[in-house]
């Protein structure tokens, strides 16, 4: 990794430019840099990197209506052309919403990906309704907590697993029960309506132990192996996030209700980016939230 003087194009039919205040780091930023992305992103290096972000709006391109410059928003890059870790970005306008007053530009940046994955996960995908129960394994990581205060806001009972010595931060969050990875999955037979698996680390038999009568499974891994899977007859499905405009409005706008939060771990320059960048990756540091890029 590199930083590099650019200049940035201008905005197309159906594109804004943003001057970036601050941007989020996500796994599949590394998973772009190190080519396990290729078949969506293409095999062309140099390349950006960064989808998350959050700015002030410096154009818009033909037929862009929701926009003004001088617009405070908030975002995600195409997965192809990516590029958020930067002063500029060029985004489409369909992925790019008005950031709530009381939200931080890092607040905001953190939001889309972890934000749009639950939502997708939850009520898309996993179809929970008012007064049913859900089980996320992994509720504590980004996507989990998300996924679990979404379903606790839509009156959904709420169970998951993370780390033991991390349970009481979990049970601040509401959830109930509250069991540590590797559980027998046994214990909790018949008991969900939904089981989201954000941590990829939960059999499938076992999940299918846990469901009530109707139950899905839901992964946020769409890996070959779990696309396939997920076309076959039976209770398990994947998702593939997409950039929805009105899914994206409902996250932000939850953000800025106070409903969901995402912890911030770090915040670093853009001058500093790929020596942290480098940690995360390597290191899986920092633990307990997102690491957050700011231009300012």
């Amino acid at each position: 990794m590199r930083l590099e003087d650019f200049e940035p194009a201008r905005p197309g039919s159906g594109e804004v430019l943003v001057r970036v205040r601050a941007a989020a780091a996500n796994p599949m930023d590394w998973g772009i840099r190190s080519g396990a992305m290729k078949m969506v992103t293409g095999r062309k290096f140099p390349r950006g990197l960064g989808y998350d972000f959050a700015g002030v709006v410096e154009a818009v391109g033909e037929g862009v209506t929701r926009f003004a410059v001088g617009d405070e928003v908030v975002g995600g890059a195409s997965i192809k052309a990516s590029g958020a870790f930067a002063e500029m970005v060029l985004a489409a306008a369909r992925g790019v919403v008005r950031k709530p007053a009381n939200l931080s530009f890092e607040e905001a940046a953190a939001i889309p990906t972890v934000g749009l994955t639950a939502l997708q996960a939850v009520h898309k995908k996993g179809k929970l309704q008012p007064g049913q129960s859900a089980f996320v394994n992994g509720c504590l990581g980004g996507v989990g907590r998300a996924a679990a205060q979404i379903a606790l806001a839509h009156g959904a009972s709420v169970g998951g697993s993370c780390r033991d010595t991390a349970a009481q931060d979990a049970r601040d969050l509401g959830l109930d029960p509250i069991v540590d990875f590797g559980f027998d999955a046994t214990r909790l037979s018949g008991r969900f309506d939904l089981v989201v698996d954000t941590a990829d680390t939960l059999p499938t038999d076992a999940a299918k132990k846990m469901l009530k009568p109707g139950g899905r499974i839901v992964g946020i891994h769409p890996t070959p192996a779990h696309i396939a899977k997920s076309a076959l007859p039976g209770p398990y499905n994947v998702l593939i996030t997409r950039p929805v405009t009105a899914d994206l409005e409902g996250v932000v706008r939850a953000a800025g209700h106070g409903t969901l939060r995402v912890p911030i771990a770090r915040t670093v320059p853009l001058t500093a980016a790929i020596k942290a960048l480098t940690e995360l990756e390597r290191d899986g540091t920092p633990n307990g939230g997102k690491l957050i890029i700011t231009t300012d």
